[in-house]
């Protein structure tokens, strides 16, 4: 069994270098210490990543649907096993499983698109933020390779922010899967529900489902605005939205996800 040693500092791009195995057989290889369970954002990531690689350059990502499963190890490399569903004249659909230990931690389903022309009718403008250039720096916790510049926020109470420009600080080479897989990076940072008010019964925990609808290509070397908007609580479970808007107020992607919202242990 190859041993892998743990990266100091990797890139965002360390991370989507995925090691190809055999045929729809794939592996994060780029490891590194940390003391939390691994980031979903970077599964859902990879696991878009390969599902990429087995489809026509021509198709690309127009939605993803997965379930985290178990907790993952940040330490430990990732195998992802792609199937390949179906190819049709205009649609590629994928399913991948990633397996940490011989266990599935996390699954996913993509399907990739020819983008075609037609109609292009946005109903409502991006969230009211102040140009990013004139905002303070301010860390994304977790991630590598981005930065953030935070906007006055739309929930006073939240613990973390809702609203914030985002953009990748490296060089991103390539076509819209990279950026698609960066995006994808960045949509699972999970602050979505610090705006629900919930007089110290709960606090948002790990992710359980998460969902992206790429509508337009975004550069995420560039600035763009993630917006997160708490909806309900309940049974355990917190549901939230989100969108990501281009610097021109564009509708880049669509998010969703449900998280555990419990008592702290």
């Amino acid at each position: 069994m190859p041993t892998f040693s743990p990266v100091a500092a990797p890139t965002v791009l360390d991370l989507l270098t995925l090691e190809k195995l055999e045929e729809d057989l794939y592996r994060g290889t780029t490891v590194f210490e940390e003391p939390f369970p691994l980031y979903g954002g970077q599964v859902a990531a990879q696991a878009l990543a390969a599902a990429g690689d087995t489809v026509s350059p021509d198709r690309l990502p127009h939605s993803l649907h997965g379930y985290y499963l178990r907790s993952g190890d940040a330490a430990r490399p990732t195998v992802f096993r792609v199937y390949r569903d179906r190819d049709g004249r205009s649609y590629s659909a994928r399913r991948v499983v990633a397996i940490q230990n011989g266990k599935v931690i996390f699954n996913m389903s993509a399907s990739f698109h020819v983008p075609e022309p037609g109609v292009d009718v946005q109903m409502h403008p991006a969230p009211d933020a102040p140009d990013p250039d004139g905002l303070a720096p301010a860390q994304l916790p977790r991630l590598f390779s981005m930065e953030s510049r935070l906007p006055p926020q739309p929930y006073a109470a939240a613990e973390w922010p809702t609203r914030f420009w985002a953009r990748c600080t490296q060089d991103l080479p390539g076509g819209q899967l990279l950026h698609a897989c960066v995006l994808t990076y960045l949509s699972d940072i999970s602050s979505g529900l610090t705006g629900i008010p919930h007089g110290g019964g709960g606090r948002s925990g790990s992710s359980l489902d998460h969902a992206v609808w790429f509508h337009r290509p975004a550069v995420m070397d560039e600035w763009v605005l993630m917006d997160l908007v708490p909806h309900t609580v309940s049974a355990g479970r917190g549901w939230y939205t989100g969108t990501i808007h281009t610097r021109d107020g564009r509708l880049a992607a669509s998010i969703t996800q449900e998280t555990l919202f419990r008592k702290p242990r």
